[in-house]
């Protein structure tokens, strides 16, 4: 199976390497079909009634993970629900406690290269 690694946002471009999608659906997708090395997550996506919450709730009922997960989502309300739902699911032993679950806000505009750093270390 082929590693990726993944980016959900419809508002920021993707760091390099990485596959950009715009809607929980392509991502699950993904999920589904690929080994995924890094998962990065926004809340707050276009289509207001299918956000990033929504997609972590369905990533844990189906067990679909990635070797490591970022929540990049500015919304910090929104991005505390889905980092709380996947470290609950660690907890639950839903999810293995090996994958790698971070909190890391993005600005919308620009992302300062140590900021950056965290996309390139870890792959």
């Amino acid at each position: 199976m082929d590693k990726i690694s993944v980016f959900l946002d419809d508002y920021r471009k993707a760091p390099d390497g990485y596959v950009l999608v715009e809607t929980i659906d392509e991502c699950i997708k993904l999920l589904q079909n690929f080994e995924i090395e890094h998962l990065s997550l926004d809340h707050d996506l276009l289509d207001r009634t299918r956000n990033g919450f929504m997609l972590v709730q369905t990533m844990v009922k189906e067990k679909l993970f990635a070797k490591r997960i970022t929540i990049h989502s500015a919304n910090s309300v929104g991005g505390k629900a889905m980092y709380n739902c996947l470290k609950q699911a660690q907890h639950n032993l839903i999810m293995p406690p090996a994958i790698i679950v971070s909190l890391r806000p993005l600005p919308l505009h620009f992302f300062p290269s140590k900021v950056m750093q965290h996309y390139l270390d870890i792959r």
